[in-house]
């Protein structure tokens, strides 16, 4: 059986991974006013940065159609692939994957196993990477959405915005009315909950403040987990960002010599939701020693 893997730009794989995995990905629309842009496919991530910074209007952004899903699953079948693991953005935080789910009965020309990832970014990007080495090991669909399944349970992240405004604007902060009055003063940490919503569960008044306080919770991971773990260290892509990252990833190698430690961005489609300045750390079982 020949099964692909398809996901989406709010993954922001690297392009080399993206090419050594054979991993099909479908661009997250950006809007500002009355353009629209596909994400880093018509504007790069330091193109978005600078215009949201100078655009005194909040961008948008738009689903994927279901119309350009069925294009991508046509293209599929035409190439000879059998199964499609489709794994996208968090349906705590987007209706997109709802209404793939109900839109995928109708697809006839390819069997269709939609995922959701239940997180964006780093967590995303490595449920696809171990979905693409499963593949390679000749897993059935069922196995790989039953690993997937397992996999997503040990993902965990944190992250602190610098202006807590865009969530706010975005509606993607669920807890927002009983917390945003005070938040917008402080440097709030947010994670992930059980459904794949955003939520603000802690609030400290500097960004060295709350990193402190996402190392201790990367620090007991380390320290209790008994699987091998991967650690991504992610920042919003911008200079002050870029320094700062690096600063996080010295500062936990220094702490823990033999931690995985990636790096990756958030790009466009995840800055419109949580701004410039926005730091996070998030953690995994280690997709390549995931066993098979």
């Amino acid at each position: 059986m020949k099964i692909a893997v398809v996901t989406d730009s709010a993954t922001y794989l690297d392009f080399e991974d993206v090419k050594k995995y054979n991993i099909h990905v479908m661009p997250i629309t950006v809007i500002f006013g009355k353009q629209t842009f596909l994400d880093n496919v018509d504007i790069t991530t330091a193109e978005f940065y600078k215009r949201m910074a100078a655009d005194p209007i909040m961008p948008s952004t738009s689903q994927i159609t279901l119309g350009q899903m069925q294009d991508m699953y046509d293209q599929l079948a035409d190439e000879g692939y059998d199964a499609v693991i489709s794994i996208h953005l968090s349906s705590g935080i987007t209706t997109f994957f709802n209404n793939l789910e109900q839109f995928v009965p109708s697809v006839t020309n390819i069997k269709v196993y939609p995922f959701d990832s239940m997180i964006a970014s780093a967590g995303e990007a490595n449920l696809a990477l171990l979905a693409a080495r499963l593949v390679e090991a000749g897993k059935t669909p069922e196995e790989i959405i039953a690993a997937l399944t397992k996999f997503r349970d040990t993902i965990d992240a944190y992250f602190v915005v610098d202006d807590l405004s865009h969530l706010v604007h975005t509606g993607r902060l669920s807890n927002a009315s009983s917390l945003v009055g005070n938040l917008l003063r402080v440097k709030p940490i947010l994670t992930f909950n059980e459904d794949g919503q955003i939520v603000a569960i802690e609030r400290e008044h500097t960004m060295r403040r709350a990193y402190n306080a996402i190392k201790k919770k990367v620090a007991n991971a380390y320290e209790t987990t008994k699987v091998p773990l991967r650690f991504t260290v992610i920042n919003a892509d911008n200079a002050d960002n870029a320094e700062r990252q690096q600063q996080w990833v010295t500062d936990l190698h220094a702490s823990f010599p033999d931690m995985v430690i990636d790096e990756s961005i958030l790009g466009p489609v995840l800055g419109v939701h949580v701004g410039a300045g926005t730091m996070a750390v998030l953690w995994a079982y280690d997709w390549q020693q995931w066993p098979v």
